[in-house]
């Protein structure tokens, strides 16, 4: 398990540090819009009430989503002790660091800071993120691959 918590740990810094330096050292909560290699990589600022893409938004849905992350967390870390592979114990720790970082951002901020923007190939993206959901997707998809759980022998 000590692979989990230190991954979700990292993961959980990562994330509020580049906060900390790109919303407020760099002042994009005022400047709102950042190039650094543009096209494919600018900073543009967002406030996400919601989920994914601002879904599940609006009046009450702030301290629903915190407690919906702690919740997923807690039974993540308890179906992380089934995991057969180190490795899927660190993905769960990614999602969970992830998840509990946005969860932080929703009590102080009363959303989740969102910076990261990235376009390619004539393809204007109007969406931004930040690396909480780039830990929480990572996590997801290692899951996905080596999240099998023991199995009991059966006689």
């Amino acid at each position: 398990m000590r692979g989990l918590w230190i991954s979700a740990l990292a993961a959980f810094l990562v994330d509020q540090l580049s906060k900390v330096i790109v919303v407020h050292t760099l002042n994009l909560k005022e400047i709102l819009f950042l190039p650094v290699a543009p096209p494919f990589l600018t900073f543009r600022m967002g406030w996400n009430e919601g989920v994914n893409f601002g879904l599940f938004s609006g009046a009450g849905a702030r301290w629903f989503l915190i407690a919906l992350a702690v919740v997923i967390s807690a039974a993540l870390i308890h179906w992380a002790r089934s995991f057969d592979r180190p490795i899927a114990r660190i993905a769960a720790g990614l999602v969970v660091g992830g998840a509990l970082a946005n969860a932080l951002d929703r009590v102080i901020y009363g959303a989740v800071a969102d910076f990261l923007n990235m376009s390619c190939c004539g393809i204007n993206n109007p969406f931004a993120f930040n690396l909480a959901d780039v830990f929480i997707f990572a996590g997801a998809f290692g899951l996905v691959i080596w999240g099998e759980t023991r199995t009991k022998n059966t006689p």
